[in-house]
Order: structure tokens, then sequence, then C-alpha cells
């Protein structure tokens, strides 16, 4: 598929934003830092966004949303085995994601942190790929448990809860310990899946 001149700059300084919005977070990357790394000049930033939070939210929906779905939502689609899709969605994202730096965290985790309490929009954008996540994982388990393979006593609502927190913690201890703390978790993650069966 071929894009415009025009989809091809938008995605660009999207990719770019996204970069250094995960490293340095959100209130601290300015629009200005933003268009210096995208060579893009000024008036071609505002001919493609609003402002700041235009572009910050076309950055959630465009360019982590696609990302995220690939990476938490695709593998547990067709699940007929629960206990091993969701400890290799776990494993992927936690050791096999090329685009999360340990000591950076989670781009949405942080970004959930961050902006969520101070925007309603942000808020909502970030809802909407969290709930997608939640609600994956809970057909995942309802799916399970009418094949035979997860006790049926199993809620999967709790459970989606407990999956994504737990996520959610060991990322930001990962900024702290470094990648071994992500073995240790996954580990233990594999335990906890193994008590579902």
């Amino acid at each position: 598929m071929h894009m415009s001149k025009g989809a091809t700059t938008r995605l660009n300084i999207l990719q770019k934003a996204f970069e250094l919005i995960y490293r340095k977070g959100y209130q601290a990357t300015s629009i200005d830092e933003i268009i210096a790394t995208t060579q893009v000049t000024k008036g071609a930033f505002f001919y493609h966004f609003k402002n700041k939070d235009d572009m910050g939210l076309a950055m959630i929906n465009e360019v982590m949303y696609p990302g995220m779905y690939q990476a938490m939502i695709q593998p547990l689609i067709n699940a007929g085995n629960p206990v091993s899709e969701l400890y290799e969605m776990m494993k992927a994202l936690l050791i096999g994601n090329p685009f999360f730096v340990v000591r950076y965290g989670c781009p949405a985790i942080n970004l959930i942190e961050e902006m969520s309490p101070l925007s309603e929009s942000f808020n909502q954008a970030l809802a909407k790929l969290s709930t997608q996540w939640q609600k994956a994982i809970e057909t995942c388990l309802d799916n399970g448990k009418k094949a035979g393979k997860i006790k049926a006593i199993t809620n999967a609502e709790q459970v989606s809860y407990f999956i994504m927190s737990g996520y959610g913690g060991i990322r930001n201890l990962g900024k702290i310990y470094g990648a071994a703390c992500y073995t240790a978790y996954l580990q233990e993650f594999r335990n906890y899946l193994n008590g579902l069966q």
C-alpha cells in the first residue's frame, strides 16, 4: 500500500514523537523537539495537528494502538490453550518486544500514569487500548473454560485485571532492577497460570 507524501510525513512525525515521549515523558517533550528530530517545518507540523494534544492522541491511536494490538491482542484471539498462549504473550511482551526498552518501561503504562489523571481525552484513548486487552484476556479464559482447559470456577474478569496489573507492575520494577526481574516474574506467572488449569 503506497502512502501519500502527506500521510508519510504525518506518520513520521508520530513515530518520532513516540520515540521522544517514550524516553522523556509527554509533558517534558516539546513540539520544537519533535520538529527538530523529524526535519519537518513548524508549518508542516501544524498542517497535520492542531496542537500538541491533538498529536498525542493521534500517536496513541495510530502508532501505539496498532503495535499493542499486534503484541497483546492478536496472540489471544484464537487461543486454543489459554495457559500457554497467555504465557507466551506475556513473555513476548516483556522479553521479545523490539520497541520496548527495559529502563523506560511500557509506553502505554507510562502514559496512563502521566496523562490519565490530567486529560479526559487521553484517559479515553488509553482506556480503549486497555479495555481491548482486558476483553481479549477474558475471552481467552472463557474459551478455555468452555474447552475444559481452565477451571470452571475461574472468574475471567478478576484474572484479567490481575494479569494486567502484574504486567504494569513488573514493567515499572524493570526500570529499577533491569530485565532480570522480568524472568523472575515470568516464572511466577507460569506457576499462577498453571493453577488455573
